[in-house]
Formats: structure tokens, C-alpha cells, sequence
């Protein structure tokens, strides 16, 4: 499993990259500069980094919770660009896709804690 750990945080960072590109460029027709792969890079390469932490650290829960909800950001991303009526769809996809990414973020680890203790507590019930 080890060996996979920085393929599936590849997958999951080259996934994300392209999402992001697929949504700005494609979805808005906006012609992005270098700042904008750079800025898209960077959350890519932060989302595929903690994925294969949460696998390494074997916080599995917490790597499918992550997912789930970079999934729901992904696809508030894409409501807010093709719904956008007022025009301000694309900055709240971006900080959309942001929020509940580091939401999830949060959640998963809160819940991989509380599992963490239930076990702990579960064999060793002083």
C-alpha cells in the first residue's frame, strides 16, 4: 500500500488541476496567465500532499471523508459557474470549492480523532 500512497495523491492532485482548468478556462472562457496555473498548482499540489498523508498515516476515514468532500466542492464549483447569473459565479465556485474543501478537512480529522479515542477507549476501559 505504501508503494501506491504518492500514486494516488498524484491522481488525486493531477485530478484536481485539471478540474480547476476545466472549470475556469472551458466553463468561463477565461484565458488564464502563469499566475493562474501557479495559484491552480499550488491547491492541486496541497490537495494531492494531503491525501497521501491521510494514507500514510493510515487515517482512512479521514481520507474518504476529504474526498467527499472535495467532490461536493468540485461540484459547487461547476453550480456556481454554469449558474451564474449575476456574475459573480466563478469567485464563489473558487471560494466555494476553498471552504468546503478545508471544511472537509476539519471534519475528517475531527472524526478520525473521535474514532481514534472510541477504539483507545474500547481496549482499555479504565
Amino acid at each position: 500500500m505504501e508503494n501506491k500512497l504518492w500514486k494516488i495523491g498524484f491522481f488525486t492532485g493531477l485530478t484536481s488541476f485539471v478540474l480547476l482548468i476545466l472549470g475556469v478556462r472551458t466553463l468561463l472562457g477565461v484565458d488564464l496567465g502563469v499566475k493562474n496555473y501557479l495559484a491552480f498548482g499550488v491547491f492541486s499540489l496541497t490537495v494531492g500532499i494531503l491525501a497521501a498523508l491521510l494514507l500514510f498515516y493510515k487515517l482512512k476515514t479521514a481520507f474518504y471523508i476529504f474526498l467527499i468532500a472535495l467532490f461536493l466542492g468540485f461540484a459547487e464549483f461547476f453550480r456556481s459557474i454554469i449558474m451564474d447569473t449575476d456574475g459573480m459565479g466563478d469567485l464563489l465556485g473558487i471560494l466555494s470549492l476553498f471552504i468546503i474543501s478545508t471544511f472537509g478537512l476539519g471534519i475528517a480529522a475531527i472524526v478520525q480523532a473521535v474514532l481514534y479515542l472510541l477504539r483507545k477507549n474500547k481496549e482499555n476501559p479504565n
